[in-house]
């Protein structure tokens, strides 16, 4: 009788707790990583996979849903070999699969940040948690100039690496750039600069640093969305060591010469910014990504909890529903409060 009483009073518990059980796999709040910065996810044959920047390693995480990244499986798939131009200040990972094959892309310098340039990696296996990582090399166009955060995209076919870089060899400003490729891992052709820091929003970045200019302007951190006829580029704008590290948008026509600067219009002002009243500051350097039905457009991106917190570990990952307005441009909303319960990304049945 008592083992018929206890097992009912278990089955009872599990009736109450289902709810709570459900509830929790249903909803998610961020940040969805106490720290990383730089974040990076890309979708493939069912798994999310997700980097951001670690500094001296490469990491990647694989979950079936982006919301369990705390408790997902991790590898560090690469780490730099020391005394080399790519041995230290490893920024801004991405992970790509193009032409059967994964490709990471990151920056890095040797200690020194005015030697910062892209490099890349390939790996043939089917899950890049596996298989071999090979190092390709540098990834510059014939200027050479300090690099950073590239990313690359296809469009009617061709390869494009996009990225933000200095007019000359000394800090000042950062640009965006764009070339084509010949392959995944060769540059061809010329840099053409698409976009300079032109308005106020931009141009936060006093550094108080001695070994540093006084003040830098920013873009950097390009991503590209895709959505009826046009590409948008969304770039973050203003220095991230300020609480005005916000989020900037260039248009084109999918018809347009992309390699033409006046095929590209800016908007004039932020799509992305702080919110002091959600206490998120220095909301940027984002990616995206689609629920795994495919009817949701999600934004990835790291921000601080507090003001004055800068570019170190106190950014973490954070991720939003986002929507379209009636001209076809993203409408990233604001940045949702952290602790809010969100619903997981749209799951298939």
């Amino acid at each position: 009788m008592k083992k018929v009483i206890l097992n009912l009073l278990f089955i009872t518990l599990l009736i109450h707790a289902a709810p709570a059980l459900s509830q929790h796999k249903k909803t998610f709040t961020n940040p969805i990583l106490p720290s990383g910065a730089d974040p990076w996810v890309i979708y493939q044959n069912g798994y999310y996979y997700y980097t951001n920047s670690l500094q001296n390693k490469l990491v990647i995480w694989k979950t079936k849903n982006l919301a369990d990244l705390k408790t997902a499986e991790k590898k560090t798939v690469w780490t730099p070999p020391a005394n080399t131009l790519y041995s230290k200040e490893l920024w801004a990972p991405e992970l790509h699969y193009i032409n059967k094959k994964w490709y990471m892309y990151f920056a890095a310098d040797d200690g020194n940040n005015n030697n910062h340039r892209l490099y890349v990696l390939e790996n043939a296996s089917t899950d890049p948690l596996k298989g071999e990582w090979a190092f390709k090399g540098k990834l510059s166009d014939a200027s050479d100039k300090w690099a950073i955060d590239g990313s690359v995209f296809t469009h009617k076919g061709q390869l494009y690496l996009i990225w933000a870089g200095w007019e000359g060899d000394e800090n000042g400003q950062q640009d965006i750039y764009i070339a084509k490729m010949k392959n995944p891992w060769t540059v061809d052709g010329k840099r053409v600069k698409i976009s300079s820091p032109l308005y106020d929003w931009e141009k936060y970045g006093d550094l108080h640093d001695a070994n540093n200019p006084p003040h830098v302007n920013v873009n950097e951190g390009p991503e590209i969305l895709k959505h009826n006829g046009k590409l948008f580029l969304i770039y973050s704008a203003s220095g991230c060591w300020t609480d005005f590290y916000a989020l900037g948008m260039l248009s084109a026509s999918a018809n347009s010469n992309l390699l033409d600067a006046r095929s590209w219009t800016k908007s004039a002002k932020p799509v992305f910014k702080k919110s002091v009243k959600n206490g998120v500051y220095a909301p940027g350097h984002n990616s995206f990504f689609k629920s795994p039905d495919g009817t949701e457009d999600w934004i990835l991106y790291h921000a601080n909890s507090k003001p004055g917190q800068g570019c170190g570990e106190y950014r973490s990952p954070r991720m939003q529903k986002f929507t379209w307005n009636k001209d076809g441009s993203p409408n990233f909303g604001e940045p949702v409060k952290e602790n809010t319960a969100l619903a997981i990304p749209s799951q298939t049945n």
